[in-house]
């Protein structure tokens, strides 16, 4: 009987099927160190522990987008080690810090699956949790993934899509325990703009640029452990290259996102998510955000605030579908989140 694993064709997946994923994983330091040596991130509350003490917490905690990328990592191995692409997000919300020392492992559970009308694919949508060493989920997000079929032949399962909430209600969206904004530094922060310095419809054009490389979206999936093949083998795709990771393209984004949202502190919920053109090394990768709504919270000087980011290789900013409502080819990512913000 074979012992290595070749990972799970769509026809491997059952609507109710629960999985827990190997393996554990104790977060570090120096998970922020390499985190933020990877993308240019400087959001100060995930720099500094002085500054995240005078917020109310009692150090800097591990990267919002960091602790995901080691949940959604685990899941990889069970999920999407045979996917074509992983296609969207929604209803995620992050629960809890994550700090050095925690341990988080992952679980999920197949909610939707739809065969593709070319018999050769299908897909699959999973809600999956992390959990940290005392079994408390820290984060919880769906994600759908096309995944290849073993089997052309094989029977397609009734299609099930699960209706997914298009946006998080801002009374859903859960605070750090102790978040206070009220004696925010918005010097250390970098810039002086507030929650009600943003106007819903105002657009934010983020200037700056990274070119992607081989090396460091390598170093980066490794990093997270995503053991996914488009990633990692080159003669997995037709056209010899390696995909890149799209966390990678997402964190790059919310890394120039700083230049004009430097305040948006946390991530603390994800109400959507697109990756719209895959992304290879060369590119060179812009971003902008667009302001979608506002909402008040019961922590203290704390604001909410929903944004849409998107990552480009290039055109116009603030272009982001055509005519016929399909997204510009320059676009590779769409995503739209809740952060929260010094008001």
């Amino acid at each position: 009987m074979a012992k290595t694993n070749p990972g799970r064709f769509f026809e491997d997946y059952s609507l109710g099927q629960v999985i827990e994923h190997a393996v554990p994983r104790t977060v570090g330091a120096g998970e922020r160190a390499l985190y933020h040596a990877l993308y240019p991130a400087r959001h100060a509350l995930y720099s500094s522990d002085e500054f995240a003490r005078a917020s109310g917490l009692p150090q800097s905690p591990l990267d919002d987008l960091a602790a995901f990328h080691v949940v959604f990592g685990k899941t990889v191995p069970d999920v999407s080690l045979n996917a074509v692409a992983n296609l969207g997000y929604a209803e995620g919300r992050w629960l809890k810090p994550v700090y050095a020392g925690d341990t988080l492992r992952s679980t999920s559970e197949v909610i939707g699956l739809k065969q593709n009308s070319n018999g050769k694919t299908g897909v699959v949508y999973v809600r999956t949790r992390g959990m940290n060493q005392r079994d408390e989920v820290v984060m919880e997000y769906v994600r759908w993934v096309m995944v290849r079929k073993r089997d052309a032949d094989a029977p397609a399962p009734e299609a099930v899509v699960p209706e997914l909430s298009k946006v998080i209600d801002p009374a859903d969206l859960v605070i750090p325990e102790g978040l206070d904004f009220t004696g925010y530094d918005f010097s250390q922060a970098g810039e002086s703009h507030r929650w009600g310095d943003y106007e819903i419809g105002e657009t934010i054009d983020h200037v700056d640029g990274v070119t992607l490389e081989e090396a460091e979206h390598m170093m980066a999936t490794r990093l997270w452990q995503n053991t996914a093949k488009v990633h990692f083998d080159a003669t997995f795709r037709p056209d010899g290259q390696r995909l890149i990771y799209g966390g990678h393209i997402i964190s790059l984004a919310r890394a120039l996102s700083f230049n004009g949202l430097a305040n948006a502190q946390m991530i603390v919920g994800l109400n959507g998510g697109a990756h719209a053109n895959p992304a290879f090394s060369g590119l060179t990768v812009k971003a902008w955000s667009e302001v979608l709504d506002k909402a008040e919270t019961s922590a203290p000087g704390v604001g909410a605030i929903r944004l849409r980011l998107v990552a480009t290789k290039g055109g116009e900013p603030f272009a982001l579908k055509g005519e016929d409502g399909k997204y510009l080819p320059e676009v590779l990512l769409d995503l739209d989140y809740w952060a929260l913000m010094p008001m």
